[in-house]
């Protein structure tokens, strides 16, 4: 019986952190939606003398995209003696000749575009950047990773922000070349709308601590400088960098308004190594930043959602938890009596689930003019996209449990297959994976160990956990699925 009670508590306490999860969510999607009733600010104008930009595009055995990236990046509108093009190349592959040969030949015609090479890979992107500020000529440094296609006006369109001279950067919002592509591509692109429109224009309105995306954003070269410059200490440089900035004074601005499209992962296995090395680099960053958080004199606004940005890739370990233990505590409600005190908590979850529902759907409500259009879309694809969610919360929570133990390990790129719209052959791609990880083993069984408790539950008339191990085991047979699915694909 005591057993039952620490299985209890534990699962409680994993209840109450994802309702501390959602309640912020919920109050960014009140910040957002006063925001957009507040109307949108006007855009300063430029300054009379544009200043000296430096572009960098950081690639690494991009073969099927970094044509594609060059090509558009040098189309920006912008005054030709007041640009510089920094392609910082660190493959290993034959795309180092595509890019060669493609900036020998727009250098013939007078742009300044460099093709800057190391020796090594030491730091990673970060080193990468770090390496071509060195030197950089211009005064503010835009960023482009190799899937983006930026707008010909972006330049035009960031620049006037800086001039208010605390603005260290400003960063715009993503949009997908790929969003229909197949379903998980429908479901990223949702995960990455929240964050986009609720999240980071939530934050920025209410003065909150948001962070640069790694990518379509411009830096001010001095807020680089001063805040300690690039460091490849964890696998988000970007959110480092971001927190290291403003905890030094300087604002960033996020402009909902102004799109960047780019390519997301369309395959689970790029899913995988990007949704690794984001969740655990956002555990390595809230290691590194959460005293300097603490201990600064901030509002407490700030510090609260300063504090819940930095930890909020946590609540992958809790999901998992909750998951794993609920199974357990069937036997529990079943033949030692704890049905009563359990029952007593399910509202958490109920109203954790109705703040998240609210959040996404407002999210949804952005892309459709009728409302319901928008719920129609949302009650087809939230339960799915909750349910792999939470396929993924075992892959996650080893990301985000390494990150907060000081493991290390190398930035893996997320391959990019110059996919745009939902018809691209990629069978022939060459950074295809050909075999599912290790860990698809364990995301099989999970799936079965919830298949088997959903059975008991229903054998024995315990029906509560029932719609939540349906969930669970979908997504992780899901998970199964598409990681055996996607391993073959080049066949």
């Amino acid at each position: 019986m005591v057993f039952g009670y620490v299985l209890l508590v534990i699962y409680i306490v994993c209840l109450l952190a994802i309702l501390v999860y959602s309640l912020a969510q919920g109050h960014l999607t009140m910040l957002y939606l006063r925001s957009k009733r507040n109307g949108e600010q006007e855009t300063p104008e430029l300054p009379a003398e544009l200043p000296f930009v430096t572009v960098q595009l950081p690639v690494y055995n991009e073969l099927y995209v970094v044509e594609r990236l060059i090509r558009r990046v040098v189309q920006l509108d912008y005054p030709l003696d007041k640009l510089e093009i920094q392609v910082l190349d660190d493959s290993t592959d034959e795309s180092v000749e595509v890019a060669a040969n493609i900036i020998a030949e727009l250098r013939e015609t007078g742009l300044d575009i460099q093709h800057i090479r190391r020796s090594d890979r030491t730091g990673f992107k970060a080193g990468a950047l770090a390496f071509g500020l060195e030197i950089a000529k211009g005064e503010f440094i835009a960023i482009f990773d190799a899937d983006f296609l930026p707008e010909k006006d972006f330049l035009l369109k960031t620049l006037p922000y800086f001039q208010d001279e605390n603005t260290g950067l400003v960063q715009t919002r993503w949009e997908h070349l790929n969003r229909n592509y197949n379903l998980l591509t429908k479901l990223l692109s949702m995960a990455l709308d929240a964050h986009f429109t609720i999240e980071q224009r939530g934050r920025n309105s209410n003065g909150d601590f948001m962070n640069f995306n790694g990518t379509a954003g411009v830096w001010r070269r001095e807020c680089i400088e001063t805040s300690g410059g690039w460091s490849a200490e964890t696998l988000t440089e970007d959110l480092d960098l971001s927190y290291r900035a403003q905890l030094k004074g300087w604002k960033m601005k996020y402009l909902e308004g102004q799109t960047s499209p780019a390519e997301i992962p369309a395959f689970i296995q790029a899913i995988r190594s990007q949704q690794y090395r984001w969740n655990k680099g956002g555990a390595e960053v809230a290691r590194k930043n959460f005293m300097n958080v603490m201990k600064a004199k901030l509002p407490l606004h700030v510090k609260f959602h300063a504090l819940f940005h930095l930890f909020n890739t946590g609540i992958f370990i809790c999901v998992f938890l909750a998951a794993f233990v609920s199974v357990p505590l069937l036997y529990f409600m079943a033949s030692k009596g704890l049905a009563a005190e359990l029952m007593k908590y399910a509202a958490v979850f109920f109203l954790g689930f109705f703040l998240l529902s609210g959040f996404f759907w407002i999210t949804i409500r952005q892309r459709f003019e009728s409302a319901t259009k928008t719920t129609l879309w949302f009650i087809l694809y939230f339960p799915i996209f909750l349910s792999l969610s939470m396929g993924l919360s075992l892959y996650n929570a080893i990301a985000v449990s390494e990150g907060y133990l000081g493991i290390r390990s190398p930035f893996i790129r997320t391959p990019k297959f110059n996919i745009v719209g939902d018809k691209t052959d990629v069978k022939q791609n060459k950074y295809m994976v050909s075999r599912p990880p290790m860990i698809v083993i364990f995301e099989a069984l999970l799936a079965i160990y919830f298949l088997a408790a959903i059975v008991w539950a229903v054998s024995v008339g315990y029906y509560a956990f029932v719609p939540f191990h349906v969930l669970l085991m979908l997504g992780f047979a899901g998970i199964t699925f598409y990681s055996i699915k996607h391993s073959v694909i080049r066949a």
